[in-house]
C-alpha cells in the first residue's frame, strides 16, 4: 500500500512539474514600456518588444539600434525568470495581467542583494513621455563632455548625438570605452537619455542652455554624478594607442598564467612562434569587452589561416577559479569562440597591471596588445569603441585590419 501511495505521489509530482512548465504565462505581443525604479522619485525607461513564437515568446530589450533577445523565460513559483545572454543578471517578473508585469532586475556581478524594482506596461510611444511641441532644442553633433567636474573622479568624454525631431540617439566615448547605445528625447530645454542592457542601467538628464548642457548621470542605484558639455565638433580624446605602452622594449614580452583546465600557460611558446598575436585583457562582465570579442571573432575567422592568433586573458567577478572558468566557458559557447583563453584572476586593473608589468599600466578593460611575428609589441590599444559609436567603430575596424595585414605580410 505504501508503495502504491509513493508511486501515485511521484506521478502527481511529475504531472505538476509538466503542468508548471506548460503554464508559462502568455504575454500580450507588441511593444511595452519598462521602467527601473532607481530611487523613490527616479525611473529609468526602456523599450521591450514581445514576439509570439510557436515554441514560446521572445522577450527583447531595445536600445536604439541594439536588440537584446533574452533567453526563454523559466517559470518558477509565480514569476518568469529572463536571463540576459551575455551578462550575469536576470529579470524576474510577475504577470499582474496581460498588460502589466512587476518584479525586479538582479545584477549578480554586484552581489545577490543588488536588485532594482521593475514594472512593465503594454504600449510604447516615446522612451520619455515628453509633450509634442512644434519647436524643440537641437543637440545634433559632437559635445565636449566632462563627467564629475571639479572632483577627483573628473574625466573627459565625447558626446555624439543624432537627432530626428525630438528623438535623440547616440553615446559617449571615453578613453576606456563607450556608453554603448543611448536613446531618448529632447523637450523644451531638457535632454533625456537611457540605456539598459543587463550590465549597464544608465539614465542621463540635462538642462540645455545655448550651446551647453548641465545635468545628472545615474548608473543603476549605486551612482549619481554630475556632467556638463558644450558643443564642440573639433574636440578629440587622447589617442587610445598612446595610453598604455611598453616600459622597456629591450625586454622580452612574456607572462605565465593558468588556462581553463588549470594548466600552466607561458607566452611565448612554440604554438605562437612566428605568429601575429593579439593579447586581449578582458572580462565577461564588461559590455565593451563583449563588443570587442565579437569583432575579434570576426577577424580571427578571416585571418587565422594567415597566421593570426588571439589569447584572451579574463579578469572575472566571482569567488573561485571555478567561477571564472564557468563564465568564460559560457562566453565561448555563446559566441562559438575557439581561440585560447586564460584566467588572469579577479576583475581588478591593479592585478592586471602587476601581471603585465612590462607595460606602464592597464587602465581599462578591454586592452588589446598587438604582437608581431618576432614577438615584439607593436601597439597597445586601450578601451574599445563599439558599433554604437558609428563611424568611430567603422574607422577603427578598417585601421585595425590594415594594420594586421601589414603585420601578417612581415617575415
Amino acid at each position: 500500500m505504501r508503495l502504491i501511495i509513493t508511486t501515485v505521489c511521484f506521478i502527481f509530482f511529475l504531472f505538476s512539474s509538466f503542468s508548471q512548465e506548460k503554464a508559462l504565462p502568455v504575454l500580450k505581443k507588441g511593444q511595452w514600456t519598462g521602467k527601473l525604479q532607481l530611487n523613490p522619485s527616479t525611473t529609468l525607461p526602456f523599450e521591450i518588444n514581445i514576439n509570439g513564437k510557436k515554441k514560446g515568446q521572445q522577450f527583447i530589450i531595445i536600445n536604439g539600434e541594439e536588440q537584446i533577445v533574452l533567453e526563454k523565460g523559466t517559470f518558477i513559483n509565480d514569476s518568469i525568470h529572463y536571463v540576459f545572454p551575455a551578462f550575469n543578471s536576470e529579470l524576474i517578473l510577475h504577470k499582474k495581467n496581460r498588460k502589466k508585469l512587476v518584479g525586479y532586475w538582479i545584477n549578480y556581478n554586484k552581489g545577490k542583494s543588488y536588485t532594482i524594482p521593475v514594472a512593465a506596461n503594454y504600449g510604447f510611444k516615446k522612451r520619455f513621455p515628453v509633450k509634442s511641441e512644434s519647436t524643440f532644442p537641437y543637440v545634433e553633433g559632437n559635445w565636449e563632455t566632462t563627467f564629475d567636474p571639479k572632483t577627483a573622479d573628473s574625466s573627459k568624454a565625447l558626446g555624439i548625438f543624432h537627432q530626428k525631431e525630438n528623438r535623440v540617439q547616440g553615446t559617449f566615448l571615453t578613453e576606456t570605452g563607450d556608453f554603448r547605445y543611448l536613446d531618448g528625447n529632447v523637450s523644451k530645454d531638457s535632454l533625456f537619455l537611457s540605456c539598459f542592457d543587463g550590465s549597464h542601467a544608465y539614465l542621463i538628464t540635462g538642462k540645455i542652455t545655448g550651446d551647453s548642457i548641465y545635468g545628472s548621470f545615474y548608473s543603476g542605484k549605486h551612482w549619481l554624478g554630475k556632467w556638463n558639455a558644450r558643443c564642440n565638433d573639433t574636440f578629440q580624446l587622447s589617442n587610445p594607442d598612446s595610453l598604455t605602452y611598453i616600459v622597456d622594449e629591450s625586454k622580452e614580452f612574456t607572462f605565465t598564467l593558468k588556462d581553463l583546465s588549470n594548466n600552466v600557460f607561458t607566452f611565448p611558446n612554440e604554438q605562437y612562434k612566428n605568429k601575429v598575436t593579439i593579447i586581449q585583457i578582458m572580462g565577461t562582465w564588461c559590455p565593451n569587452c563583449m563588443d570587442e570579442t565579437k569583432y575579434f571573432k570576426e577577424i580571427y575567422g578571416k585571418y587565422h589561416n594567415s597566421g593570426l592568433e588571439i589569447i584572451s586573458v579574463a579578469y572575472e567577478v566571482g569567488n573561485s577559479f571555478e567561477d571564472y572558468v564557468f563564465k568564460i566557458n559560457r562566453l565561448k559557447e555563446r559566441y562559438d569562440l575557439d581561440y585560447q583563453f586564460l584566467i588572469g584572476g579577479s576583475a581588478n586593473k591593479g592585478l592586471a597591471s602587476e601581471q603585465f608589468s612590462m607595460l606602464n599600466q592597464i587602465i581599462s578593460f578591454p586592452t588589446a596588445i598587438f604582437i608581431d611575428r618576432n614577438g615584439q609589441v607593436r601597439k597597445v590599444h586601450t578601451g574599445f569603441n563599439g558599433p554604437g559609436t558609428g563611424e568611430y567603430y567603422t574607422d577603427y575596424t578598417k585601421e585595425t585590419e590594415l594594420f594586421l595585414l601589414e603585420l601578417l605580410k612581415e617575415d
